[in-house]
């Protein structure tokens, strides 16, 4: 009965915070890829900021949540294992550049599914099961060979804040406070950004949905009589966990991850029904359906390798501050461009690649204003 109540609990925890992140897809329309490419082929870099505003907001509340000792991050997957620069880089880079090729990302695709986009369902069904192969099925022992993890000594100095606080004496909760400041700066002095409030408020909303999710899952982990994991979002592993779940393989339906795709499915939905979007799709070219469960592969794999996709490591492991969260985030956003090039101007990846940095660079850096 008790292990029961916790994993009810936990399961509502992921589906409220999960909510607000279907939401914020169908109403401000908070997408890695969306942004990606409205700053780069539309000069709009609206939906890109939200991501540095919700970063910020993030890790602002989640250093707080630690530092009152309310939510354990030092718990989280991504503090856990030291930080591995080529599998962030490999994994980011696959993860991208699948992104653009099946035209969403993990996150993006739920938040389609909950729009009427049949389409979605193959992409999360293909990346669930792709994520699974790599991470327990026939490919993990080769994914452990190339990308080994290893067990960190000391979690807490993993982190970017820790180090910080490490070689300087700045006590942690001033260095991660110090560092949402910067991250949140780029959208503070973008006047046409700060200007829509709905998309602040949003991306505000986003930023405290994963915090709160820590914040949750770490006093359940805490007061419950069961194991509980101590987690936040993240799109590529659970969407396989919950395929097997479904299945009657993993266990009993439920828990965070469950919470989670739900939420944002459930979320999707009521965003769309305000926005009168809802409307059904299906896929009548085989080639793009080809194209797009490809890209869900690399996207499973590379979530698997870089411990987290967009949002797991875009957010969530950047609202702890994991050294892997920007290295994975820049990656993703190279990836994408590079795929977004390949499939929009049809050059070669390898030239794409070379100028992808330059691009990404560009689109951050654009004067404010400027759209």
């Amino acid at each position: 009965m008790f292990a029961l109540s916790d994993t009810v609990a936990v399961t509502l925890v992921g589906f409220a915070t999960g909510a607000i992140l279907g939401l914020a897809a169908r109403i401000p329309r908070f997408c890695t890829l969306g942004a990606i490419e409205d700053a780069l082929y539309g000069g709009n870099r609206d939906r890109i900021m939200m991501w540095p505003m919700a970063i910020g907001i993030a890790v602002a509340a989640t250093a707080i949540f630690a530092a009152l000792g309310w939510a354990r991050i030092e718990d989280s997957a991504y503090l856990r294992f030291e930080f591995s620069l080529t599998a962030s880089i490999v994994g980011g880079l696959m993860f991208g550049v699948g992104m653009a090729l099946a035209g969403n990302c993990g996150f993006g695709a739920l938040a389609r599914v909950g729009g009427g986009d049949i389409r979605s369902v193959l992409i999360v069904l293909v990346i669930g099961i792709a994520a699974y192969l790599a991470a327990v099925g026939p490919l993990s022992e080769l994914r452990t060979a190339l990308f080994p993890r290893v067990e960190a000594e000391n979690p807490g100095a993993v982190s970017i804040a820790g180090f910080i606080a490490e070689h300087t004496g700045i006590p942690v909760l001033y260095a991660a406070l110090a560092l949402a400041v910067l991250l949140i700066a780029p959208a503070l002095i973008d006047p046409h950004f700060i200007g829509n409030r709905s998309t602040v408020i949003w991306s505000v909303l986003i930023g405290l949905s994963c915090s709160a999710a820590w914040l949750g899952t770490s006093y359940i982990a805490q007061t419950g009589f069961d194991h509980v994991p101590v987690e936040s979002h993240s799109f590529t592993m659970p969407l396989g966990e919950i395929v097997l779940q479904a299945m009657g393989v993993g266990g009993p339906l439920g828990g965070f991850s469950v919470g989670s795709v739900t939420g944002v499915l459930c979320g999707a939905l009521l965003g769309a029904r305000i926005r009168h979007q809802f409307h059904w799709e299906a896929c009548d070219d085989a080639g793009e359906l080809r194209r797009q469960i490809f890209g869900a592969i690399l996207m499973g794999f590379g979530g698997v390798i870089a411990l987290g996709c967009s949002v797991g490591q875009g957010i969530s492991a950047f609202s702890v501050l994991a050294w892997s969260a920007p290295i994975t985030i820049v990656s993703i956003g190279i990836g994408a461009v590079i795929g977004l090039r390949y499939l929009i101007e049809g050059q070669r990846p390898l030239d794409v690649a070379l100028g992808s940095l330059n691009s990404l660079s560009r689109m951050v850096t654009r004067r404010p204003g400027s759209h």
